[in-house]
């Protein structure tokens, strides 16, 4: 096992075991975009939220998810809090006897977590009869987990991307339509058209799943009703709390409490 420091490099190419776990506590971390030629990953905090962007899309991980990245999915993995990072590496050829390929994002139950977080301090050297017993019945309960759809597409379109890489790694507000129109020079129903095409939602759809998303992680983080509502421009907490409901079926409260 790996207890990695804040600016310490990790290689999980270069290592050839099985089952790789690594745990850290950090802050204020950008991985950029990467892969892992040879081995897939298991990617989970069991407190503070992470934001997982790939080529496409964009994930949003609190406590009660983990996000399945198969080998060679270019990814980059941000946070701005503190953030009880909990990574697994497993050879891709192992991998693929139990898990079909693509990105999934999974719920994580009370039996999944205390594995993970075994699986995370183990020693790297060839796995024994207990943990192999161990990884049984992970495998048996990740068949079981839940899948989660809440995702964000992004658009591909240049004269959007660099904007939307701001507003997903810096945490910038999107704007409005029209003043989206103005800052990149593009009419309103062309990006409506672009975001259609490439996102499956308009503009305005998208910005309200992103401040959905960004909801969430500011909630995970600590931050009261009160002050999301203010950072996320609402009118007022109650409009925010009817958004929140209305996405996900429970109050902010509900959400977390349901969930955690």
């Amino acid at each position: 096992m790996a207890v990695l420091k804040q600016n310490e490099e990790f290689n999980a190419d270069a290592l050839k075991g099985k089952v790789i776990g690594i745990a850290s506590d950090m802050v204020m971390h950008d991985s950029g975009f990467h892969d892992h030629k040879f081995k897939a990953q298991l990617l989970y905090a069991p407190s503070g939220c992470m934001t997982v962007t790939t080529s496409n899309r964009q994930f949003v991980l609190p406590p009660f998810r983990m996000l399945w990245i198969p080998a060679n999915e270019i990814h980059r993995v941000n946070f701005r809090n503190v953030v009880a990072y909990r990574s697994v590496y497993f050879d891709s050829e192992y991998a693929e006897k139990y898990m079909s390929s693509g990105l999934k994002v999974l719920h994580v139950n009370s039996l999944l977590k205390e594995i993970i977080e075994r699986m995370c301090f183990w020693e790297w050297e060839a796995l024994d009869t207990t943990q192999n017993n161990i990884l049984n019945v992970f495998w048996d309960e990740i068949k079981q987990a839940p899948e989660e759809n809440l995702n964000l597409k992004m658009p591909s379109d240049s004269r959007f991307k660099r904007v939307v890489e701001e507003w997903t790694t810096r945490v910038s507000m999107p704007p409005m339509l029209k003043n989206l129109a103005e800052q990149t020079g593009a009419v309103e129903k062309t990006i409506t058209r672009i975001f259609r095409k490439e996102t499956d939602l308009s503009y305005q759809e998208w910005r309200q799943q992103w401040r959905l998303q960004r909801s969430i992680e500011l909630l995970v983080d600590g931050n009261s009703i009160g002050e999301v509502s203010y950072m996320l421009d609402f009118s007022s907490d109650s409009a925010f709390i009817d958004f929140f409901k209305k996405h996900t079926g429970s109050t902010p409260l509900q959400y977390l409490i349901n969930n955690g």
